[in-house]
């Protein structure tokens, strides 16, 4: 999975950053997992000083990359009113109707249900930050 998500441009922050967590093996080889990736436009919505503390911070780095991980496959049917445990180890929502969506009523669903040799992939455009 994050090899396929490499591929794309607009991912190149949060693929930076999984890369640095140390999180790319584990995420090319999961299986039956959700990832939602936050484009580079929704960390350009950080001040400098949140995209440091992330960056610079292992514990928290790790963190709010294992946030976007839900621990298993989410089809769209399951979005409207979805609660899941992800690989931080707390869970995250999921909201909305039709074809509008969002997670923790914060971060909307961009693009959705693409699939991955190992995942599903849901593009949103805010970073999503643990409790």
């Amino acid at each position: 999975m994050a090899t396929a998500i490499s591929h794309n441009p607009d991912f190149a922050t949060f693929v930076a950053l999984v890369k640095k967590a140390g999180l790319t093996s584990r995420l090319n080889t999961a299986k039956d997992v959700t990832l939602f990736v936050p484009t580079n436009e929704a960390f350009k919505k950080l001040t400098t000083a949140q995209l440091d503390q992330i960056k610079n911070n292992e514990a928290q780095l790790r963190k709010v990359v294992k946030y976007h991980v839900a621990e298993k496959k989410i089809a769209p049917d399951l979005l409207p009113n979805g609660v899941f445990s992800t690989w931080e180890g707390t869970t995250l929502s999921t909201s909305g109707s039709d074809r509008t969506f969002k997670v923790n009523d914060t971060a909307k669903i961009l693009c959705g249900n693409i699939k991955t040799a190992n995942a599903t992939v849901y593009t949103i455009d805010t970073v999503l930050t643990p409790k």
